[in-house]
Order: structure tokens, then C-alpha cells, then sequence
């Protein structure tokens, strides 16, 4: 019993020298049927469901968040790592766990009622949780709402020095680009982008809010955004993030041809997870019809569950139809994207 007690603790003196956030003592000496989860989602986002989970089932959850590090975490903790699962918020993170052989397939007709095809992985490791749209957000004084419809417009020179954009290398772009590639070749993709670089009315910067900030200032009209930021301003305790998106509207775009363009949150059961049963348990409530309305009350998601409908505020924005490309793919043309992105200099 000393011995062992000795082990683990000279795992949690190692895992802390790695710096970055170390493990609360409780995801070290939690009881066996607890899961340990390593989120990319902060804690106020996924503690809602947690709570949930827990209520409906009696399974304790122990939580440890950080932005990034946490596969080379799980690598070097290797068989002794206390993660169960992983969650995560963008499909290029997700690939980060695949690549590195850190997930374990899953075998659940829940999940494969509740998830479409191509929204999780071809050998089950992982899962998408809700869906975010990759929108334009307009100026309402400026453009109409019919003056743009596909993705494409961005690069027509009629929008010369008019639309902002955070860097193209931020996996938002990335992946937005890599569905350009997917649908319509490489050499189209990269004129779309050379078109689009040339448009921008200032150097790609800042984070998808402040873009928001940007046509609301004037400094552009046109803006690349995940649907999700336009309702955290919009929804925000400072009047002026109100007021930032008061300014704008939303517009799905290639809605009478391929869809929209959508990334994913989600996650997968860790390879060497001690309580994989339980860890599977959570991935099928977080699929589930209450937790799939949770993700767009509390952070303006779409569900990924087809029989749950969009939150009421996502439908007074609009309904619309998605790209259903493999995610997957858009994950293997995520290469392909940075190197146009590098070309071009957005």
C-alpha cells in the first residue's frame, strides 16, 4: 500500500513539473468510479453538464482544464495517466488526440444513433458534441442582407478593403478554408484567398469579437465569425459588447448549394482510462436530448443530435443548412490549408 501510495505520488510530483496546470489532488485519489476529465472547455461551460451527469446517473466527475498541453500531458503520463476522457473544442484539437494514439474506439449504438457520420471519427475514437457555424457577420446599415450568399463572394472585388478576418492561420480560418479546398479544388481555393487577402481592410488580428468590434467601428464592413461569439455579445453584462452586436446581422452562407461551413466541439474515451464504461456513459449523456439543448442555452451551440432542435435564440437568427463534408476530412486538409495560408499572407 506504501508503495503504491509512493508511485502515484511521484506521478503527480512529475506531471506538475510539466508545467502548465497541475492535477488537483482529487483527480490523483479519486475513488473507482469517478471519471477524469481533461477539458479544453473552461470549467463554467462544461460544469452545467457535469452536474447533470451526475444527478441522472451517481457518477462523480473530477475536471482539469487548460487551453492547450493536454495530449502531451496524456502522452507522457502514458499508462499512468488518470484522464478518462477528453474534451475539446475544434476538430483540429480532436485530431491532435488521434494522431498520437491517445483515443480508444468506442463501441455504442447510442452514440451512433446520436451522432450522423459525419460528425464523428471513422473508427469511433471520438465524437462531436454541437456544431458551430463558420457565419459572415454583416453591417445592418451598410450591407444587405442579400448582398452576399456564398462563401465564394469574399474574394469579388466589390468588397475591396471592406471585410476583417482574424489571422487565417487560427484553426477557425483553417478549417473554413480547408471546406474551400474540399469543395472546390486547390487552385480555386487559392484564388479565393488571395481574393479575400486582398479585400481585408486592416491586417488579420485579433479574435473573433473583435471583429464584431470592427464593423460596429466602422474600420469594415464584412467579417468572418463563429456563430457563438455574436451571442455572447450579444447577451454580454457590457452594454458596449451589446451594442457591438446590435450593429451586425448573421448570413449562412451556400444555403442553395453545398451549406454552411461547421466546426465541432467534442471528445473520446483516453486510450489507457481505468473506468471506460463510466467514460462512455458521459459521451452518451453529452449526446443526449438534454444535454444537446444545454449546448445552445449556454453557449449559443447547435446540437448534433438531429432529433433536438436548435436553441430558441439560434432559430431567431435563421435556420440553415450545413456542409455535411466528413469533419474528418477538413481535419486531413487542415495541411494543405496552413500552406495556402502561408502562401497568401493571411
Amino acid at each position: 500500500m506504501l508503495k503504491k501510495r509512493l508511485s502515484r505520488l511521484l506521478i503527480a510530483f512529475f506531471l506538475a513539473a510539466l508545467g502548465g496546470h497541475s492535477l488537483n489532488s482529487s483527480l490523483i485519489f479519486a475513488d473507482e468510479s469517478a471519471i477524469n476529465i481533461y477539458s479544453h472547455r473552461q470549467p463554467f461551460l462544461i460544469n452545467p453538464f457535469l452536474s447533470a451527469f451526475t444527478e441522472n446517473t451517481g457518477i462523480k466527475t473530477n475536471i482539469l482544464y487548460s487551453k492547450k498541453g493536454l495530449a502531451a500531458r496524456i502522452q507522457a503520463e502514458g499508462i499512468h495517466t488518470p484522464a478518462d476522457v477528453v474534451l475539446t473544442v475544434d476538430i483540429a484539437r480532436l485530431m491532435a488526440y488521434s494522431n498520437k494514439d491517445l483515443l480508444t474506439p468506442v463501441t455504442s449504438k447510442v452514440l451512433s444513433r446520436n451522432i450522423p457520420e459525419h460528425l464523428r471519427a471513422r473508427d469511433n475514437t471520438w465524437f462531436a458534441f454541437s456544431k458551430r457555424a463558420r457565419v459572415v457577420a454583416i453591417a445592418k446599415e451598410r450591407v444587405s442582407r442579400n448582398a452576399i450568399k456564398r462563401i465564394e463572394e469574399l474574394s469579388d472585388p466589390r468588397w475591396h478593403g471592406r471585410i476583417c478576418s482574424r489571422p487565417g492561420s487560427h484553426v477557425y480560418n483553417r478549417s473554413l478554408l480547408a471546406s474551400i479546398i474540399a469543395a472546390n479544388g486547390l487552385e480555386k481555393a487559392r484564388e479565393w484567398a488571395t481574393g479575400l487577402v486582398e479585400n481585408l481592410a486592416r491586417r488579420p488580428q485579433g479574435n473573433d469579437r473583435a471583429q464584431i468590434k470592427a464593423i460596429f467601428s466602422r474600420e469594415c464592413d464584412l467579417a468572418l465569425v463563429n456563430n457563438y461569439y455574436y451571442g455572447k455579445l450579444l447577451y454580454s453584462s457590457d452594454r458596449n459588447q451589446r451594442k457591438w452586436a446590435e450593429s451586425v446581422l448573421l448570413v449562412f452562407t451556400n444555403q442553395n448549394d453545398r451549406g454552411n461551413h461547421v466546426n465541432i466541439s467534442g471528445g473520446g474515451v483516453v486510450k489507457y482510462s481505468k473506468n471506460k464504461e463510466n467514460a462512455v456513459k458521459l459521451l452518451e449523456f453529452l449526446t443526449g436530448e438534454y444535454a444537446q439543448g444545454l449546448y445552445g442555452e449556454i453557449n449559443f451551440e447547435y446540437p448534433v443530435n438531429p432529433k433536438v432542435q436548435p436553441a430558441q435564440e439560434l432559430k431567431r437568427w435563421g435556420a440553415f443548412k450545413e456542409d455535411k463534408i466528413s469533419i474528418e476530412r477538413i481535419a486531413e486538409l487542415a495541411r494543405a490549408s496552413q500552406k495556402m495560408i502561408d502562401n497568401v499572407g493571411w
